[in-house]
């Protein structure tokens, strides 16, 4: 199991996946490449999805919120943050007033609009598939 990150934009199209060298089961780097990807996107951007390891419903690490809110402030907009992991999925958005106050709610896994992208990211986690 190796995280994986995607990036969503409007329509939720999966408009990149983020499979870096040095990701493990508990951490995936960001890098330059990633940011990239985020401030060409930035207009159509709606959101960005990563796994967690295991079951049930994920909750951000600190390092997440730090992430959130570091990238909405150089974006200058909030984005949803998606955490799925095997069986559950979680959106976390910005609840304020402390930059790092992020409230999740459950995501439905088995119904669209996610199911596109879902799978797919949790074949790239888990191992099966080779991302294409």
């Amino acid at each position: 199991m190796l995280e994986v990150a995607v990036v969503i934009t409007e329509g939720d199209v999966a408009a990149h996946f983020h499979l870096p060298p040095g990701r493990s089961s508990g951490s995936i780097p960001d890098t330059r490449d990633l940011w990239e990807v985020l401030w060409s996107h930035r207009e159509e951007l709606t959101g960005v999805a990563h796994t967690h390891p295991g079951g049930g419903a994920p909750r951000p690490s600190w390092e997440d919120l730090t992430t959130f809110a570091g990238c909405e402030a150089g974006l200058g907009k909030r984005l949803v943050w998606w955490i799925a992991t095997r069986d559950a999925m979680v959106a976390f958005r910005w609840t304020g007033p402390s930059k790092h106050d992020y409230a999740g709610e459950p995501v439905e896994c088995d119904v669209l609009p996610h199911t596109h992208w879902l799978h797919q990211l949790r074949a790239l986690t888990y191992g099966e598939n080779d991302g294409r």
